[in-house]
């Protein structure tokens, strides 16, 4: 029936971010105790995983792999990891710029995937699988380049402890040299952490010092959906 199938597609289209929501709400207990890197090997390996299963789903007939598949990616993708690491291993004169490569990188990636979904490149009754299924490569690519990667350097100093495992990571990142500015700085802000209260998100919301703040944020979130950014 046309509303069954209406609903079918509202849910296919709504359920990424559902899984989105729950990724971002996990992400940092999962970061603080497994680390940006592992966390990062993770997505992959589940974006791998959510890529086969919608590339799939033609064959198997199947549009509940699609639902599934979708609700991988949105848990993979939204766990706020990528833009984390790329900032601390980036010396202190590239940070700035290695985070807004995120911001660059995941526009370009959208515009990509509209372009490659014209009915005329991948969007055809026969090769669309091919295109729920590309949303694999660049994880694969990251998968298999991010072990010759060390842990992120304040990772090691503030969370494990490990201060020859940061010097190494940031020798290895960073090439050889004198880092003990690079080092002090980690342990400056180990030491504000120490002394500051990691707020709930209910806390957050009841706490008026930051108030005017989260109304800024929501009523942003919230207005770029209606902005036409996805039809443009």
């Amino acid at each position: 029936h046309q509303d069954n199938l209406l609903f079918l597609w509202s849910i296919t289209v709504s359920i990424f971010g559902i899984g989105g929501l729950l990724g971002s709400s996990g992400s940092r207990y999962l970061t603080v105790k497994y680390g940006k890197k592992k966390c990062l090997l993770c997505n992959n390996v589940l974006m791998i995983v959510a890529a086969s299963i919608m590339g799939c789903s033609k064959i198997a007939r199947s549009f509940e792999m699609i639902l599934i598949g979708r609700f991988m990616c949105g848990i993979s993708l939204c766990v706020p990891l990528h833009h984390q690491y790329v900032g601390e291993i980036s010396p202190r004169k590239l940070r700035g710029f290695a985070n807004s490569t995120s911001s660059f990188f995941w526009s370009l990636g959208k515009a990509a995937g509209q372009i490659s979904g014209q009915r005329e490149l991948l969007g055809s009754q026969s090769l669309w699988p091919m295109l729920m299924a590309s949303c694999g490569l660049p994880a694969l690519v990251q998968l298999v380049t991010l072990p010759f990667f060390p842990e992120s350097p304040p990772y090691l100093l503030m969370h494990k402890g490990d201060q020859e495992g940061c010097k190494k990571a940031i020798r290895q990142l960073w090439g050889e040299g004198h880092h003990q500015a690079e080092i002090d700085d980690i342990m400056k802000e180990k030491a504000t952490m120490k002394n500051t209260k990691i707020l709930s998100v209910l806390e957050l919301m009841k706490e008026p010092a930051f108030r005017w703040q989260l109304y800024m944020i929501v009523i942003l979130t919230a207005t770029v959906q209606l902005c036409g950014i996805n039809a443009v």
